[in-house]
Protein backbone atom coordinates (compact mmCIF):
# COMPACT_ATOMS: atom_id res chain seq x y z
CA UNK A 1 0.00 0.00 0.00
CA UNK A 2 2.85 2.38 0.97
CA UNK A 3 4.90 1.45 -2.40
CA UNK A 4 1.54 2.64 -4.19
CA UNK A 5 1.15 5.67 -1.92
CA UNK A 6 4.89 7.02 -2.20
CA UNK A 7 4.12 6.47 -6.46
CA UNK A 8 0.90 8.67 -5.84
CA UNK A 9 2.45 10.72 -4.33
CA UNK A 10 5.06 11.30 -7.09
CA UNK A 11 2.87 11.32 -10.02
CA UNK A 12 1.12 14.42 -7.97
CA UNK A 13 4.24 16.97 -7.60
CA UNK A 14 4.90 15.85 -10.93
CA UNK A 15 2.13 16.85 -12.90
CA UNK A 16 0.94 19.76 -10.80
CA UNK A 17 4.79 20.79 -11.64
CA UNK A 18 3.98 20.72 -15.24
CA UNK A 19 1.13 23.34 -15.18
CA UNK A 20 0.98 25.36 -11.56
CA UNK A 21 4.80 27.48 -12.25
CA UNK A 22 3.40 28.62 -15.78
CA UNK A 23 0.09 29.16 -14.39
CA UNK A 24 1.81 31.23 -11.40
CA UNK A 25 4.03 33.26 -14.05
CA UNK A 26 1.12 34.42 -15.65
CA UNK A 27 -1.03 35.35 -12.50
CA UNK A 28 2.42 37.11 -10.69
CA UNK A 29 4.42 38.20 -12.86
CA UNK A 30 1.77 38.78 -16.38
CA UNK A 31 4.20 36.15 -18.20
CA UNK A 32 1.50 34.71 -20.62
CA UNK A 33 3.25 33.19 -23.73
CA UNK A 34 4.77 29.87 -24.19
CA UNK A 35 6.78 28.40 -27.13
CA UNK A 36 5.08 26.39 -29.56
CA UNK A 37 7.48 23.01 -28.69
CA UNK A 38 6.89 23.73 -25.13
CA UNK A 39 3.20 23.95 -25.33
CA UNK A 40 2.78 20.51 -27.31
CA UNK A 41 5.64 19.23 -24.31
CA UNK A 42 3.32 20.22 -21.45
CA UNK A 43 -0.04 18.93 -22.89
CA UNK A 44 1.62 15.60 -24.02
CA UNK A 45 3.01 15.12 -20.11
CA UNK A 46 0.04 16.44 -18.27
CA UNK A 47 -2.42 13.83 -19.92
CA UNK A 48 0.04 11.11 -19.97
CA UNK A 49 0.32 11.22 -15.85
CA UNK A 50 -2.96 12.25 -15.69
CA UNK A 51 -3.60 8.53 -17.43
CA UNK A 52 -1.46 6.92 -15.55
CA UNK A 53 -2.92 8.23 -12.06
CA UNK A 54 -6.27 6.77 -13.81
CA UNK A 55 -3.98 3.63 -14.22
CA UNK A 56 -2.82 3.65 -10.77
CA UNK A 57 -5.67 3.97 -8.92
CA UNK A 58 -7.12 1.07 -10.02
CA UNK A 59 -4.12 -0.83 -9.29
CA UNK A 60 -4.32 -0.19 -5.84
CA UNK A 61 -8.33 -0.32 -6.09
CA UNK A 62 -6.95 -4.27 -7.23
CA UNK A 63 -4.50 -4.12 -4.18
CA UNK A 64 -6.88 -3.09 -0.89
CA UNK A 65 -9.16 -5.82 -2.91
CA UNK A 66 -6.24 -8.56 -2.14
CA UNK A 67 -5.76 -7.27 1.37
CA UNK A 68 -9.46 -7.49 2.32
CA UNK A 69 -11.18 -10.28 0.58
CA UNK A 70 -7.58 -12.43 0.27
CA UNK A 71 -5.85 -11.42 3.82
CA UNK A 72 -3.89 -14.65 4.38
CA UNK A 73 -3.27 -14.88 0.19
CA UNK A 74 -2.11 -11.22 -0.11
CA UNK A 75 1.51 -11.75 1.09
CA UNK A 76 1.99 -14.52 -1.50
CA UNK A 77 0.17 -13.07 -4.58
CA UNK A 78 1.02 -9.20 -3.99
CA UNK A 79 4.77 -9.91 -3.92
CA UNK A 80 7.19 -7.22 -4.65
CA UNK A 81 7.81 -8.58 -8.25
CA UNK A 82 4.33 -7.94 -8.89
CA UNK A 83 3.30 -4.75 -6.98
CA UNK A 84 6.75 -3.15 -9.01
CA UNK A 85 5.34 -4.78 -12.26
CA UNK A 86 2.07 -3.55 -12.11
CA UNK A 87 3.83 0.03 -11.55
CA UNK A 88 5.73 0.32 -14.37
CA UNK A 89 2.77 -1.28 -16.52
CA UNK A 90 0.55 1.99 -15.35
CA UNK A 91 3.48 4.69 -15.77
CA UNK A 92 4.60 2.84 -19.53
CA UNK A 93 0.66 2.52 -20.32
CA UNK A 94 -0.16 6.35 -19.37
CA UNK A 95 2.96 7.58 -21.50
CA UNK A 96 2.80 5.30 -24.23
CA UNK A 97 -1.23 5.40 -25.65
CA UNK A 98 -1.17 9.60 -25.17
CA UNK A 99 1.65 9.42 -27.90
CA UNK A 100 -1.01 8.64 -30.54
CA UNK A 101 -2.80 12.13 -29.22
CA UNK A 102 0.37 14.12 -29.29
CA UNK A 103 1.76 13.12 -33.11
CA UNK A 104 -2.02 13.33 -34.23
CA UNK A 105 -1.57 17.20 -32.76
CA UNK A 106 1.27 17.68 -33.86
CA UNK A 107 0.52 17.35 -37.76
CA UNK A 108 -2.04 20.01 -37.56
CA UNK A 109 -1.63 23.46 -39.18
CA UNK A 110 -1.40 26.03 -36.70
CA UNK A 111 -1.77 29.42 -38.55
CA UNK A 112 -4.69 31.86 -37.04
CA UNK A 113 -4.85 32.97 -33.31
CA UNK A 114 -2.29 32.07 -30.92
CA UNK A 115 -4.28 32.68 -27.69
CA UNK A 116 -4.83 29.67 -25.84
CA UNK A 117 -8.52 29.91 -23.58
CA UNK A 118 -6.94 28.10 -20.68
CA UNK A 119 -4.27 28.30 -17.61
CA UNK A 120 -2.27 25.86 -19.58
CA UNK A 121 -2.15 24.00 -22.58
CA UNK A 122 -4.73 21.06 -22.44
CA UNK A 123 -5.56 18.77 -26.00
CA UNK A 124 -9.87 20.53 -26.68
CA UNK A 125 -8.53 24.38 -26.21
CA UNK A 126 -4.97 23.33 -28.45
CA UNK A 127 -7.56 22.09 -31.33
CA UNK A 128 -9.43 25.23 -31.32
CA UNK A 129 -6.59 26.95 -32.49
CA UNK A 130 -5.43 24.89 -35.58
CA UNK A 131 -6.67 25.83 -38.99
CA UNK A 132 -8.05 22.44 -40.01
CA UNK A 133 -10.60 19.96 -39.60
CA UNK A 134 -10.04 18.25 -35.81
CA UNK A 135 -13.03 16.21 -35.24
CA UNK A 136 -10.36 13.22 -36.21
CA UNK A 137 -8.84 14.42 -32.98
CA UNK A 138 -11.71 14.64 -31.35
CA UNK A 139 -12.99 11.38 -32.06
CA UNK A 140 -9.29 10.03 -31.03
CA UNK A 141 -8.75 11.70 -28.37
CA UNK A 142 -12.57 10.94 -26.82
CA UNK A 143 -11.89 7.15 -27.41
CA UNK A 144 -8.56 6.74 -25.36
CA UNK A 145 -10.17 9.43 -22.73
CA UNK A 146 -13.15 6.52 -22.46
CA UNK A 147 -11.05 3.91 -22.78
CA UNK A 148 -8.89 4.81 -20.45
CA UNK A 149 -10.86 6.60 -17.84
CA UNK A 150 -13.64 3.90 -18.19
CA UNK A 151 -11.79 0.76 -18.12
CA UNK A 152 -9.81 1.89 -14.93
CA UNK A 153 -12.88 3.36 -13.02
CA UNK A 154 -14.87 0.11 -13.82
CA UNK A 155 -12.37 -2.22 -12.32
CA UNK A 156 -12.44 0.28 -9.48
CA UNK A 157 -15.78 -0.13 -8.95
CA UNK A 158 -15.18 -3.88 -9.46
CA UNK A 159 -13.14 -3.73 -6.62
CA UNK A 160 -15.14 -2.07 -4.21
CA UNK A 161 -18.20 -4.09 -4.97
CA UNK A 162 -16.40 -7.01 -3.77
CA UNK A 163 -14.74 -4.81 -1.02
CA UNK A 164 -17.85 -3.86 0.07
CA UNK A 165 -19.53 -7.43 -0.07
CA UNK A 166 -16.66 -8.61 1.95
CA UNK A 167 -16.90 -5.62 4.75
CA UNK A 168 -21.18 -6.40 5.22
CA UNK A 169 -20.25 -10.41 6.15
CA UNK A 170 -18.23 -9.03 9.02
CA UNK A 171 -20.16 -9.91 12.02
CA UNK A 172 -18.23 -7.42 14.54
CA UNK A 173 -19.44 -3.50 13.69
CA UNK A 174 -15.42 -3.07 15.13
CA UNK A 175 -14.12 -5.14 12.28
CA UNK A 176 -16.33 -3.32 9.50
CA UNK A 177 -15.18 0.26 10.68
CA UNK A 178 -11.53 -1.10 10.92
CA UNK A 179 -12.07 -2.89 7.45
CA UNK A 180 -13.60 -0.14 5.37
CA UNK A 181 -11.02 2.32 7.05
CA UNK A 182 -8.35 0.96 4.80
CA UNK A 183 -9.82 1.56 1.87
CA UNK A 184 -11.60 5.02 2.84
CA UNK A 185 -9.20 7.28 2.10
CA UNK A 186 -8.44 5.59 -1.69
CA UNK A 187 -11.85 5.81 -2.34
CA UNK A 188 -12.33 9.56 -1.50
CA UNK A 189 -9.35 10.22 -3.94
CA UNK A 190 -11.12 8.08 -6.74
CA UNK A 191 -14.32 10.04 -6.51
CA UNK A 192 -12.26 13.36 -6.31
CA UNK A 193 -10.36 12.62 -9.49
CA UNK A 194 -12.46 10.91 -11.89
CA UNK A 195 -15.41 13.10 -11.83
CA UNK A 196 -14.12 15.89 -13.54
CA UNK A 197 -12.05 13.67 -15.26
CA UNK A 198 -14.67 12.27 -16.88
CA UNK A 199 -16.62 15.57 -17.61
CA UNK A 200 -13.38 16.86 -19.13
CA UNK A 201 -12.10 14.29 -21.43
CA UNK A 202 -15.12 11.76 -22.61
CA UNK A 203 -16.82 14.42 -25.13
CA UNK A 204 -17.78 13.72 -28.38
CA UNK A 205 -17.47 17.43 -30.13
CA UNK A 206 -14.10 19.96 -28.76
CA UNK A 207 -16.77 22.72 -28.10
CA UNK A 208 -16.60 23.70 -24.76
CA UNK A 209 -16.98 26.39 -22.28
CA UNK A 210 -13.57 27.81 -21.57
CA UNK A 211 -14.71 29.23 -17.92
CA UNK A 212 -16.23 26.29 -17.04
CA UNK A 213 -13.97 23.75 -18.09
CA UNK A 214 -11.27 25.87 -16.39
CA UNK A 215 -13.11 25.62 -13.45
CA UNK A 216 -13.26 21.85 -13.65
CA UNK A 217 -9.78 21.61 -14.28
CA UNK A 218 -8.72 23.31 -11.55
CA UNK A 219 -10.28 20.46 -9.39
CA UNK A 220 -8.24 17.82 -10.70
CA UNK A 221 -4.89 19.68 -11.57
CA UNK A 222 -4.59 21.50 -7.97
CA UNK A 223 -7.44 20.48 -5.60
CA UNK A 224 -6.41 16.83 -5.83
CA UNK A 225 -3.40 16.81 -5.23
CA UNK A 226 -3.72 18.77 -2.69
CA UNK A 227 -6.21 16.71 -1.02
CA UNK A 228 -4.28 13.35 -1.45
CA UNK A 229 -1.65 14.10 1.15
CA UNK A 230 -4.06 15.06 3.46
CA UNK A 231 -7.01 12.51 2.80
CA UNK A 232 -4.44 9.53 3.12
CA UNK A 233 -3.00 11.20 5.85
CA UNK A 234 -5.69 11.55 7.99
CA UNK A 235 -7.68 8.06 7.42
CA UNK A 236 -3.95 6.16 8.11
CA UNK A 237 -4.08 5.21 11.70
CA UNK A 238 -0.34 4.94 11.78
CA UNK A 239 0.60 8.37 10.44
CA UNK A 240 -2.22 10.10 12.73
CA UNK A 241 -0.66 8.28 15.64
CA UNK A 242 2.87 9.46 14.43
CA UNK A 243 1.64 12.95 14.02
CA UNK A 244 0.11 13.10 17.84
CA UNK A 245 3.44 11.78 19.21
CA UNK A 246 5.26 14.41 17.46
CA UNK A 247 3.20 16.89 18.79
CA UNK A 248 2.93 15.56 22.27
CA UNK A 249 6.69 15.18 21.99
CA UNK A 250 6.89 18.83 21.28
CA UNK A 251 4.90 20.21 24.17
CA UNK A 252 6.37 18.27 26.55
CA UNK A 253 9.58 19.76 25.36
CA UNK A 254 8.30 23.33 25.36
CA UNK A 255 6.61 23.28 28.46
CA UNK A 256 10.10 21.50 29.87
CA UNK A 257 11.69 24.56 28.51
CA UNK A 258 9.60 27.03 29.82
CA UNK A 259 9.74 25.45 33.36
CA UNK A 260 13.92 25.61 32.84
CA UNK A 261 13.99 29.30 32.01
CA UNK A 262 11.58 30.24 34.82
CA UNK A 263 13.34 28.39 37.67
CA UNK A 264 16.59 29.93 36.27
CA UNK A 265 15.27 33.51 36.39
Amino acid sequence: MYFFVSNLSFLDMSYTSVTIPKMLAKFLMNLDTISYIACFAQMYIFLSLAATECLLLAVMAYDRYLAICKPLHYPTIMTKRLYITLAVVAWSGGFGILLILLILALRLPFCGPNIIHHYYCDHPPLLQLACASTSFNVAVGSSIGAFIILISFTLVAISYVKIVVAILKINSGVGRRKTFSTCASHFAVVNVFYLPLIFMYIRPTASYSSDVDSLVAMLYTVLTPMMNPIIYSLRNKDIKDAFQKKISLKFIRTGFNAEWKLREH
